[in-house]
């Protein structure tokens, strides 16, 4: 075994699962299995999924009908296709709880622990554009890169703040349809993939995680609607961080029931009789339908996911604080209304839908997603779609509307292809040569102006052609690096 597991859980593991011990611990010496998981808002339509490389699509994952194992050596993120969004690395047992949470379109979710953004753009994908996500993370840096990958994988409904569960939930107060806690837990099963936390085990204990848990979760089903889904998951194997904390929740809230998870892929049932004598009682069979996957018997690392069903019945007991205007985000004015048209007709062309509810934020054009109510007072990341930005009483397209839109959405358009040498010079910032003939514009366009880049049909970012040449567009921070 190339792993050294410490003594104590080595100890507790081996009376926890008896027979099961050796084969389990046998697990840590086989490499971490890698995966990745399609993005539906950019492979959709037919024939899309066809242009990624077929060695990275040709072990699908049983439980996630997006989702492949890598083979050993693949470097996906070394890869023009992962700077255009249609894919997400992602171990693959993390791609289990969205598929439990069973998002629909249309649905109002909340991701309440959601960097760095994995299991958001999971849930994007099923949203398909309608309905609304929220994705909070309470760390400012976590919340940042959780906001690149929504921005990477073309979400345009998609609000992102950085907040704590407790200002959420008298905001957001009976008002999702789902909600994911993905809870910080001490990681235990991630020793295989993850060596920190392996050095992160013993200051992020059991008993400190569990009551941070069932803080979370507390506030947690406040926000969620009589009727609606929630699940909780962890990567951890502690009783105490899994049905432990679902035993404590139910208890406190019996307008609560667990729902099957369904045990198919090698799934194992919730293990109750964990909790020690009178630790689960009457609820052992409601912990019984939560779900565990164990690496010693699936391919994938360890985790834990309980299907949370509120009452269609259960009295909204916590009403919503919300004031009825948003005066953090102001309409823009009838001048950067004009500098914005002005600018986005020359760029894509589909029409603005001015009827939809606009707003500056931080000198961004922001699309806010319907439904939304005021974030006026939280700690707000990005409030919708930032299709571009103001300076100097002039408006240019945003890196997340190049993201956001299709090839055929642009006025003018340039496609190098994956292996072209102009891609990576493109994603390294540099200036390139290319002639007017190259470019694909639309009925009546000129070549000169914002060009949309692209890589075998996917949109990358956006560059401004001018006099044979293409003046780089791509934003430093997201830049290829070797």
């Amino acid at each position: 075994m190339t792993i050294k597991l410490p003594e104590h859980f080595r100890e507790r593991m081996k009376e926890l699962l008896a027979s099961e011990y050796d084969e389990f611990e046998a697990s840590y010496g086989r490499p971490a299995q890698a995966g990745l998981r399609l993005n539906p808002l950019k492979t959709g339509k037919p024939g899309q999924a066809d242009k990624i490389a077929p060695a990275w699509r040709e072990q699908p994952v049983p439980w996630c009908p997006t989702g492949y194992y890598l083979p050993e050596g693949a470097r996906p993120g070394k890869h023009p296709h992962y700077h255009a969004g249609i894919y997400f690395i992602q171990e693959p047992s993390a791609m289990a709880p969205v598929e439990l949470l069973d998002v629909k379109p249309g649905d109002r979710v909340l991701d309440l622990c959601a960097a760095p953004g994995g299991k958001s753009t999971q849930i994007a994908g099923k949203l398909a554009g309608s309905g609304l996500l929220v994705s909070n993370d309470n760390h400012p840096d976590r919340a940042k890169a959780l906001l690149k990958n929504i921005e990477l994988a073309g979400v345009r409904n998609a609000v992102v703040l950085n907040e704590t569960p407790e200002r959420l939930s008298g905001r957001f107060a009976g008002f999702f349809d789902k909600i994911l806690v993905d809870a910080p837990c001490s990681g235990e099963g991630m020793f295989r993939k993850d060596p920190d936390m392996l050095r992160a085990y013993d200051a992020y204990g059991v008993d400190r995680c569990s009551a941070m848990q069932r803080s979370i979760l507390a506030e947690a089903v406040k926000m969620l609607k009589p009727g609606g889904t929630l699940v909780y998951s962890t990567c951890t194997f502690s009783a105490e961080e899994n049905e432990g904390v679902i035993a404590e929740l139910l208890k406190d809230r019996p307008e609560l029931e667990t729902v099957e998870a369904p045990l198919r892929h090698l799934f194992a049932p919730g293990r109750p009789e964990w909790l020690g004598e009178g630790g689960a009682g009457s609820l052992a069979d409601s912990l019984r339908r939560t779900v565990r996957l164990w690496p010693h018997r699936i391919r994938g690392e360890g985790h834990y996911a309980a299907v949370i069903r509120k009452h269609p019945d259960a009295a909204d007991s916590e009403p919503s604080r919300a004031p009825r205007e948003d005066r953090s985000l102001p309409a823009p004015t009838r001048s950067e209304w004009s500098a914005a048209e002005e600018t986005l007709r020359e760029c894509v062309n589909a029409p603005i839908e001015k009827d939809r509810r606009w707003a500056t934020f931080g000198g961004l054009l922001t699309l806010v997603p319907e439904g939304l109510p005021s974030l006026e007072g939280l700690r707000v990341v990005r409030p919708g779609w930032a299709v571009g930005s103001f300076k100097k009483g002039r408006f240019a397209p945003s890196h997340a509307l190049a993201l956001g839109i299709a090839a055929e959405d642009a006025i003018r358009s340039v496609d190098f292809g994956a292996d072209h040498p102009y891609t990576i010079r493109y994603l390294k910032g540099e200036t390139l040569e290319t002639g007017a003939d190259e470019l694909k514009l639309s009925p009546g366009a000129g070549p000169k102006g914002f060009v949309l880049v692209t890589a075998d049909g996917f949109p990358l970012g956006w560059a401004k052609w001018q006099d044979g040449y293409l003046k780089n567009e791509y934003p430093p921070a997201w830049r290829w690096t070797p």
